[in-house]
């Protein structure tokens, strides 16, 4: 018989009808995380441009939303790559000053994807806010369904909360180094199975890092709806993939943010030793002294 396999943190996920019925709540403070990448090929160095979505915040968002500014706000804009997380400390005052803190309930949403509400909770787990949800579909799914937008600019308050820094939860190359050929580790790679195999030259040299599995992404999502497949469905693909909740997971991806997404649903059927690889192949790729391997 087959056991049943639910969500660890089932409030973590809040679906469109729950988040509409909420509304209005004075403890509630909802964030549009969006996020969009322009590829281009006019630096080889750097597979897309960044930019913000604050125009498309501006035309239609979620009542009562504010906006947060991934690069703007809540990046080092000193590194080489798009979007390296800041010093930690510099950040947890950051997402002060935008408004999340005690009493507040977070709630994240992004457009085109989930990846970059993820990618903010990932940023706030590692400075110990954990009063957060996810939309489940975003935007796109609340527009589907008809539910209510508005137009224009809201801000918060700024708010306050006891920063409590995880230093283990995004690493850097050197710890992915240590981890290579290690039986206890499992370097999981969220980009397209293209990029993954080496038919692809989109970060530069083609290929992976050494010994990785490949679980895009987009498959733990409903292709139709952009909401996240049942944790049965999503369990059913890991086991597919010999990963094992006793694994040391170091999860990556092009840039540190599809990754966010796999960390999500791996923290939320109750893998707990978990990493996230920041800069991921942006770095190690373009970096010759580091090992590859394709499938060509």
């Amino acid at each position: 018989m087959q056991m049943d396999v639910e969500w660890r943190f089932p409030e973590k996920i809040i679906s469109c009808d729950s988040l509409n019925q909420k509304l209005g709540d004075a403890n509630l403070r909802i964030f549009d995380c969006s996020t969009f990448l322009d590829y281009t090929d006019d630096h080889p160095s750097k597979p897309y441009d960044v930019k913000s979505c604050l125009p498309n915040y501006e035309e239609v968002h979620i009542p009562t939303a504010a906006y947060l500014d991934l690069q703007k706000d809540l990046s080092d804009n000193n590194s080489p790559y798009g979007m390296t997380l800041p010093a930690l400390e510099l950040l947890a005052e950051s997402f002060k000053k935008l408004g999340v803190g005690s009493p507040h309930h977070i709630v994240l949403y992004s457009s085109n994807g989930m990846q970059w509400a993820t990618r903010i909770w990932a940023m706030l787990a590692a400075v110990g806010y954990q009063s957060v949800s996810i939309l489940d579909g975003g935007l796109d799914e609340w527009c589907r369904l008809g539910f209510a937008t508005e137009s224009g600019i809201n801000q918060f308050e700024p708010a306050e909360f006891d920063t409590q820094i995880d230093t283990g939860f995004f690493i850097e190359k050197e710890n992915v180094l240590s981890a290579l050929g290690r039986k206890d580790c499992v370097l999981l790679n969220s980009l397209t199975t293209d990029i993954f195999k080496g038919e692809s030259r989109r970060y530069g040299r083609a290929g992976r890092i050494p010994g990785s599995i490949n679980i895009p992404f987009h498959t733990l999502v409903d292709a139709s709806r952009g909401t996240l497949k049942s944790p049965r469905e999503i369990q059913a693909i890991l086991n597919d993939a010999g990963i094992k909740s006793n694994n040391r997971i170091i999860n990556y991806c092009g840039g540190g943010i599809a990754a966010t997404l796999t960390a999500f649903v791996l923290y939320q059927l109750g893998f707990d030793h978990l990493e996230i690889y920041d800069n991921s192949m942006s770095e190690w790729a373009m970096d010759t002294t580091l090992p590859m391997e394709t499938d060509i």
